[in-house]
């Protein structure tokens, strides 16, 4: 009798994890005063790289312009808002020491090959599934908690 509940048992959880919904990819996002910050991402840097990236958008539902002046991670003490452009055939990367603004009503991308946000000189290897706690700090919204989901390193090169 007690292998049999124990079947049932292992039957019910099995059933149950097959009908649930699975997590939306992406869905988890933070609001702070008039902004909304959706899903928080980090590609896991190839092997031996110091240096990793986060990604997101920022939307701004305000009537005014914020500016995003600061980032920090717990897994580096040196933490950059970065830009990637090309100038003529040549793709350059450089840092934005004013910030990025975030202008009224409009949304700004945080992606591959465009602007981001720049981990330097890593403590620890990152692994794809892992979590980086850090903030973001804005002009207007101020300091905002978040949690970059760590993904595989082809993430967003599409």
């Amino acid at each position: 009798m007690k292998l049999f509940k124990e079947i049932c048992f292992a039957t019910a959880l099995t059933f149950a994890a097959l009908v649930a919904p699975a997590p939306e990819a992406g869905a988890h996002e933070i609001k702070a005063g008039n902004l909304v910050i959706h899903h928080p991402w980090a590609r896991q840097p190839m092997k031996m790289s110091e240096v990793a990236a986060g990604f997101m958008q920022i939307e701004n539902k305000g009537t005014e312009d914020d500016r995003l002046i600061k980032a920090t991670a717990e897994i580096t003490p040196t933490v950059q808002i970065h830009e990637m452009k090309m100038e003529g055939d040549v793709m350059k990367m450089q840092e934005l020491p004013d910030g990025l603004v975030i202008p009224a009503g409009k949304t700004v991308e945080l992606k591959p090959k465009s602007f981001h946000i720049m981990f330097m000189g890593l403590k620890s290897k990152l692994m794809e599934g892992e979590e980086i706690k850090g903030t973001l700090v804005f002009e207007k919204a101020g300091t905002v908690e978040i949690d970059y989901e760590v993904t595989n390193p082809d993430a967003g090169m599409n």
